[in-house]
Formats: structure tokens, sequence, C-alpha cells
């Protein structure tokens, strides 16, 4: 005889065995701007905006920085007026 099928549970994995997986301490991401209201998105701030820029040139998302989705908005638009006045580069320059 066959076993009878065994639906998984609707809250996630059920496959990790015993013991479970490694649970992380996960720190707590905050807004910089929310938190430092003197703190102002401008393209012309390179050194600042570069921080929310990958080493291959492309915008880090929200939810790796833990801005709030108005700053991000805010920084998206500043960045894309510094790549157009060329402070910052488009992609990464290629060395072959």
């Amino acid at each position: 005889m066959s076993t009878p099928y065994k639906p998984r549970p609707a809250g996630g994995r059920d496959d990790r065995g015993p013991g479970g997986g490694k649970k992380r301490y996960v720190r707590k991401k905050f807004c910089r701007f929310c938190a430092e209201k003197e703190l102002q998105i401008d393209y012309k701030n390179q050194y600042m905006i570069k921080q929310f820029v990958s080493e291959r040139g492309k915008i880090v998302p929200r939810r790796i920085t833990g801005n709030c989705a108005k700053h991000q908005r805010k920084l998206t638009v500043e960045i894309k007026k510094a790549r157009v006045v060329a402070l910052i580069p488009f992609t990464a320059t290629q060395v072959r």
C-alpha cells in the first residue's frame, strides 16, 4: 500500500530536517533620512549617493538599504540626475 498524500503546511518550508535552519540576528533597518532630518538628498553630493549604488552601477533596493518609500523614490531621481550630469557612472567599467 502506498502512503497517502501529505500536504505541506501553509506557513512555509517544512523540509529543514531535524534541528531546523540557523536563526540569525537581523538588525532592524531604518530610513536614514527620516532619522536625521538635516540630511538632504542631493544629486551634487556624490559621496552620499554612491552609498546607494552598487559597484556594478545599479541602484540598491529598499529592502537592502532600509529607506522608506518616499525617500527611496527621491533618491532614485537624484541618482539618475547625477548620472546624466556625469557625477557617477551609469555602469561599472569592464576591464578585459
